[in-house]
């Protein structure tokens, strides 16, 4: 049989992208890709790259304080809110540029609508045209999702905060996760006074419990209103603001209410079961190691079959499903040790095991240290650091490195590399220390502080 294509992705975001133009422009098969929305998907058009521009943004009081501190004559006259989103737009609108010129360049025919699977090899647009190809990959990411409650539609989520008309005076951020911890420190920065709300015992749960106690701890400390154990009963439109009413009976109008709860694959509609694509619980789309769906034609990647929610997770996936469909090498997506920041503030980055994980599989040693930074000591200001290497006893092997601090991320990058490597203890100290540095620290843990 004769197929319009050799692939048609439906999705434009980081992995559908990825994996439509290296199979175009490195294999030589005829590819298309259908978008309904912007292109850049989740992550550079409502989610890692503007939310970044704002942590950038948000901690710039703080540097101007710790300027004068330092001898600079600098005049702080606030943060102007609208000069700052005209500007991120325009540049994520400079972004979409990119992938679309990307995409074109390297001869990908690409339909600006919403398509949707009408049979295994058959994708249907929006209107009504039908295309073939030999293999389908969807890649159309997730959403985040609001509870079911009666004026949840009064709040909004993390796709509606780099909209916002005007910087609110006063946010309730409701939400645990490294979405709604994020975006609370980003407001409390650029000025606003936030509170969060998470039902849990602590924020951050999944991650390591000492370094996120540590970051929760210090997100109090820099003035955010964190109450855990407390989540939202009733919020209704009250004037221009929003009024809550919590689990413990308190009613309060906030400017602003966020809902950071949970995300859902955008998997509906797509026509998926009605040709044998199997579903989970969620909505995920049921994938095997390649990415391969329960309809040998049809292919899955990122955030849409839930598997590691990352955007760079999603690009290796795609690039594996072009290893393995077009190049003839069989290429599974690796999911084990994958170094992740979260951009609360402070900052942290991790990779590997927590402790509570390693203690499970076996007996470890644990070095952690805490101290106050150079550049902030000398300024004056209060936030200590935070770092942790768990130590298999066995083969001595970094289970897990755990670091809060300033540019986190960029050291956690560098440290999953020996992570992933199967670096021992006794590697990172054979390591010389670059000094003076905050990163030093973690060739220079000598003694364990616990055992177990």
């Amino acid at each position: 049989m004769a197929f319009d294509y050799d692939l048609f992705v439906i999705g434009g975001g980081s992995g559908g992208v990825r994996a439509a133009r290296v199979a175009a422009q490195e294999t030589g098969v005829k590819v298309a890709l259908a978008e309904e929305d912007r292109y850049g998907g989740t992550c550079v058009i409502r989610g890692c790259v503007p939310k970044k521009l704002m942590v950038f943004a948000s901690g710039y009081g703080a540097m101007a304080q710790d300027a004068r501190a330092y001898g600079w004559d600098v005049t702080e006259n606030g943060f102007d809110w609208s000069a700052f989103q005209k500007k991120m737009h325009a540049e994520l609108d400079r972004l979409e540029g990119i992938y679309r010129s990307l995409l074109k360049n390297a001869g990908v025919e690409t339909f600006d609508s919403r398509a949707r699977i009408a049979d295994p090899h058959t994708v249907e647009l929006a209107d009504g045209t039908r295309k073939t190809a030999k293999h389908i990959l969807i890649a159309v990411g997730g959403r985040p999702v609001k509870p079911d409650m009666t004026g949840a539609e009064h709040a909004i989520t993390s796709n509606g905060i780099f909209d916002l008309k005007e910087l609110p005076k006063s946010m309730l951020i409701v939400g645990g996760g490294y979405i709604a911890s994020e975006f609370a420190g980003v407001m409390n920065g650029m000025g606003v006074a936030t509170t969060q709300f998470y039902r849990g015992a602590q924020i951050l749960r999944g991650f390591d419990d000492e370094a996120r106690n540590f970051v929760a701890e210090e997100m109090v400390a820099r003035g955010v209103d964190l109450q855990r154990e407390t989540n939202i009963t009733e919020l209704r439109r009250e004037g221009a603001g929003v009024w809550t009413k919590d689990t413990n009976g308190i009613e309060k109008v906030y400017d602003q209410v966020m809902f950071a709860t949970g995300r859902c694959p955008n998997s509906d509609n797509l026509g998926l079961e009605e040709v044998g694509v199997a579903l989970g619980r969620k909505g995920e789309i049921i994938v095997d190691e390649y990415s391969q769906t329960a309809v040998p034609s049809i292919y899955a990647v990122g955030d849409v079959t839930d598997r590691a929610n990352l955007t760079p997770v999603a690009i290796r996936e795609g690039m594996a499903f072009v290893e393995t469909v077009f190049e003839g090498n069989p290429t599974k997506s690796d999911h084990d040790l994958i170094p992740t920041a979260i951009f609360t503030q402070p900052e942290m980055g991790t990779v590997g095991m927590s402790e509570e994980e390693a203690k499970a599989q076996g007996p470890i040693e644990v070095y952690k240290t805490s101290f106050k930074p150079m550049q902030q000591g000398f300024a004056g200001r209060g936030e200590r650091v935070f770092m942790k290497l768990i130590i298999s006893q066995e083969n001595r092997k970094v289970l897990g490195c755990h670091i809060v601090a300033p540019g986190a991320g960029e050291m956690i990058q560098l440290a999953g590399i020996a992570v992933k490597m199967g670096a021992t203890k006794e590697d990172f100290d054979r390591t010389c220390a670059v000094h003076p540095t905050m990163s030093e620290e973690l060739v220079t843990l000598k003694t364990p502080v616990r055992t177990g």
